[in-house]
């Protein structure tokens, strides 16, 4: 049994062999030095989990027939994550791979008044994404929205609990209070400097009551990363 997982988003429930690309060929054959006969274990990062054994073997092209194909039942809850991009890209693309593994099924980047970085490398993050559900071992990829601003955010309809982290003054229960287990939640993280007094009371507008998440000031991945802890904590059997 491979202890690598691979991603292919073609496969579906139907797919019978998969190609590997050249770059994950070379990978298998030369670093893994996989042979004819040994599986692998490759997801769609939609929840199927496939099993397929090697036909062909080289740094080349590795060629695989899919033997068996599992469903992994995704949590009851729903976490979505709209974060404000970190001044630093390193600590922001850290976030992703730690949210990843931890658990979060949609992130939004949000771009506030305070914020010192407004633009981001959709690909990239959506890279950074794939290769730690790889690690990680999970079956499912999350959504990476395009990046917009907290008011155009707070345009859509969001459901479940709604949950905003700042660091004003005011009556705040901490968020393990405030999740419920099974239920979908969206958390608003903002920038380094904050949000805007404004920006604060247009999410109380639009639902959002806000949580502590400890009494330390957290740096912007820190805490998007605890949220993420904190939620999965409460919905862990």
């Amino acid at each position: 049994m491979s202890d690598q997982l691979f991603y292919d988003p073609s496969l579906g429930r139907d797919s019978k062999e998969l190609v590997f690309a050249a770059e994950e060929s070379k990978h298998i054959a030369k670093v893994l030095r996989k042979k004819i006969g040994d599986i692998v274990q490759v997801t769609n990062g939609d929840g199927l989990l496939f099993s397929a054994t090697l036909t062909e073997a080289t740094p080349d092209q590795c060629i695989a027939s899919i033997t068996r194909i599992d469903k992994k039942i995704l949590p009851m809850h729903w976490l979505h994550i709209a974060v404000a991009p970190t001044k630093s890209a390193d600590r922001f693309e850290w976030f992703l791979e730690k949210a990843t593994e931890i658990g979060v099924n949609e992130i939004s980047p949000i771009i506030c008044e305070h914020s010192e970085r407004k633009t981001i490398k959709k690909e990239r993050c959506i890279r950074i994404l794939e290769s730690a559900m790889k690690q990680s071992k999970r079956a499912y990829l999350p959504k990476f929205n395009e990046a917009q601003t907290l008011e155009e955010f707070l345009s859509h309809d969001h459901h479940g609990l709604r949950f905003i982290a700042h660091c004003q003054e005011g009556e705040k229960l901490e968020l393990k209070r405030r999740v419920a287990p099974d239920k979908d939640i969206t958390i608003l993280i903002g920038p380094e400097g904050d949000f805007s007094e404004k920006e604060i009371d247009l999410a109380y507008e639009k639902g959002f009551y806000p949580v502590s998440l400890g009494e330390a000031r957290l740096r912007t991945e820190t805490a998007a990363v605890v949220a993420c802890a904190t939620v999965n904590l409460i919905n862990t059997r």
